[in-house]
């Protein structure tokens, strides 16, 4: 065997032109470049083409500007890229009125793809807990997670984990697995802090198109837990909409007595997400605690029901136990919630909020797409990254949404298993009577799924 540099008419990461494809179908490239135009100013390169460019090399694997360069061997299928410093100062437009008018334009296109969805076999992906499906329901999840900083970054700090680096605090779409809003913070920021829970909030359901804010289920771990958000939530309530919440609650001693005084008899064996009851190998109970509450409860909004969850002491919760829970031999978690009615039980309340551990595998996938490191000591250049590696999701889950619904494990595929198996495949580009063919290996094993994906977005009326 030899190897040469001879060959012709290859294409690299093929499966690129379809993040492409759904940038333009959902109007995405038309809205970033309107967003990010500057009057009396003509610059050589569309801002918004060279946005939606940075967020195909994110999705692609990139973690750095010269990164840009993976396009080179697209320049035959869609022109050549722009350089790195090109790239850079793109990124360095990203100031807070800039970020304010991106989002406009990403919420356009979300409204231009959630009206595809719903019109496509299946519709609109509702999500289903503990087999019952939440029909109309929006659920945004929010977290917080840690990237890393390797040396001095403008807002670089120590961080609640003992490391270094950032604290961005991201809202996602459970439903479809799209980044609604990030905002990226210093590495002190609490975790808990109500202002930046409410600014990621408010900028979450303006990215859902209107149609769709009618009822919505806000999801929240303990950093939720704050009379200001849980006083905005209710206030969000109105005759046209709906919000319900569920967020994690702090267990002080008072709440641990209110859980010891429980009899045994208010316990119930929890839901498992099909519906089904807790496993005797793994049991888990569910009680609500909200009767005997009221102390604690007091000043907080109305309505508000506290529910406890046990579960059988495993390793993981050995250094955080307390005395009660070593003597009982069970670990306990607390959330809080006000929806009520008919039919809405304890068990399926915690089925429902037990699901916002959704958003662990989703941050795992953001660290995956760009945001495992920043690549800038510049703060502004370092946002707009962010939120290039937020529009670089929802390509990806635009591309899976749109074209790969029904195609299997590729419907829910995670960044690494797209780019392994769609993204990253090889191809020949031909000409010929003025067109132009992209010819995939006849024997890769998901040739056809990247084909019909391309025939599916390529049958949507552009946005």
């Amino acid at each position: 065997m030899s190897l040469d540099g001879a060959g012709r008419g290859l294409v690299g990461h093929a499966g690129a032109v379809l993040l492409r494809k759904a940038a333009d179908v959902a109007g995405l490239t038309g809205a970033l470049g309107n967003a990010l135009a500057r009057r009396g100013f003509l610059p050589g390169w569309d801002r918004g083409a060279v946005w939606v460019q940075l967020a195909v090399v994110i999705a692609l694997g990139g973690r750095f500007l010269a990164d840009i360069e993976l396009l080179d061997h697209h320049t035959k299928v869609f022109g050549a890229p722009p350089s790195d410093s090109t790239v850079r100062r793109a990124l360095a437009m990203a100031d807070d009125r800039t970020l304010r008018r991106v989002a406009k334009a990403r919420a356009a296109a979300r409204r231009q793809v959630w009206a595809q969805l719903e019109a496509r076999p299946g519709g609109f992906p509702w999500l289903r807990v503990a087999g019952r499906t939440m029909t109309g329901v929006v659920v945004i999840d929010i977290d917080a997670t840690i990237i890393l900083a390797h040396s001095e970054k403008d807002g670089a700090a120590p961080t609640f984990k003992h490391t270094y680096g950032f604290h961005p605090l991201i809202a996602e779409c459970d439903n479809t697995g799209e980044n609604l809003s990030v905002l990226l913070r210093k590495g002190n920021a609490g975790s808990n802090t109500v202002t930046d829970h409410l600014t990621v909030l408010r900028a979450a359901i303006e990215q859902i198109p209107p149609g769709y804010r009618r009822h919505l289920l806000i999801r929240v771990d303990g950093a939720g837990a704050t009379h200001a958000l849980l006083e905005y939530l209710v206030a969000l309530n109105s005759t046209r909409r709906r919000v319900e919440f569920c967020v994690g609650w702090f267990i002080d001693q008072a709440t641990e007595a209110v859980i010891a005084a429980l009899p045994e008899t208010a316990w119930e064996r929890s839901y498992l997400q099909n519906g089904d009851p807790a496993p005797d190998t793994r049991p888990a109970d569910v009680a609500e605690i909200t009767g005997l509450a009221a102390d604690i409860l007091a000043g907080w909004p109305k309505g508000l029901r506290l529910i406890a969850r046990r579960t059988r002491i495993s390793r993981r919760h050995e250094k955080n136990l307390t005395d009660y829970e070593r003597a009982t031999g069970w670990h306990h978690a607390v959330f809080a919630t006000a929806t009520n009615g008919p039919g809405i039980h304890a068990q399926w309340l915690d089925a429902r909020h037990r699901a916002h551990a959704h958003v662990e595998d989703r941050m795992k996938d953001h660290k995956a797409v760009g945001m495992r490191t920043l690549p800038s000591k510049d703060w502004t250049v370092n946002h707009g990254w962010i939120t290039a590696a937020a529009i670089a999701s929802d390509l990806l889950a635009w591309t899976r949404l749109l074209g790969l619904y029904d195609q299997g494990d590729l419907a829910q595929a995670a960044p690494d298993t797209l780019r392994n198996r769609i993204l990253h495949v090889p191809a020949r580009l031909a000409a010929h009577a003025r067109r132009r063919t992209v010819h995939l290996p006849d024997d890769w094993p998901w040739t056809e799924p990247i084909i019909t994906c391309w025939k599916r977005l390529c049958a949507l009326h552009p946005g």
